[in-house]
């Protein structure tokens, strides 16, 4: 069985952490599925996903080590083309990816004790995002 699902919020842009475990927990306790996997996706080509402990130390590491990789202040040929001063924040989703798939058991996600699931989006501005979960097993 395979059931899609949604989750949408806000984000702040700039390299803005959200932490969305209890929300993909929700719904794969509606879902109705005991044992499988949970792909989470974010569409849009400038947010991405991955699991991180969600630390205060942590995620100022983590959104530190962005700009030193890819920097905000250099010349990329998107911005010359589109002129909206976001390349950098593509080439950093693509570099972090738009999904992930998480197993899970008895309706619980098999994550580590620190380990959460964190949309990070890389735009330039605000944003409104979507999450799709496809939840797949019996």
């Amino acid at each position: 069985m395979v059931i899609t699902k949604k989750i949408s919020l806000s984000t702040k842009g700039e390299c803005d952490m959200v932490n969305i475990t209890p929300q993909v927990e929700q719904q794969l306790a509606e879902a109705g599925i005991s044992n499988g996997v949970v792909t989470v996706f974010v569409a849009g080509s400038t947010a991405g996903v991955t699991t991180i402990e969600f630390e205060p130390g942590l995620t100022s590491d983590f959104q530190d080590i962005w700009q030193r990789i890819i920097p905000k202040n250099i010349p990329y040929n998107h911005d010359q083309r589109w002129g909206d001063g976001n390349g950098y924040s593509h080439v950093r989703a693509s570099l972090l990816g738009a999904s992930l798939v998480v197993p899970f058991s008895d309706k619980r996600l098999t994550l580590g004790t620190w380990q959460q699931i964190v949309l990070v989006d890389f735009d330039n501005r605000p944003r409104s995002r979507q999450i799709i979960l496809q939840i797949t097993g019996d």
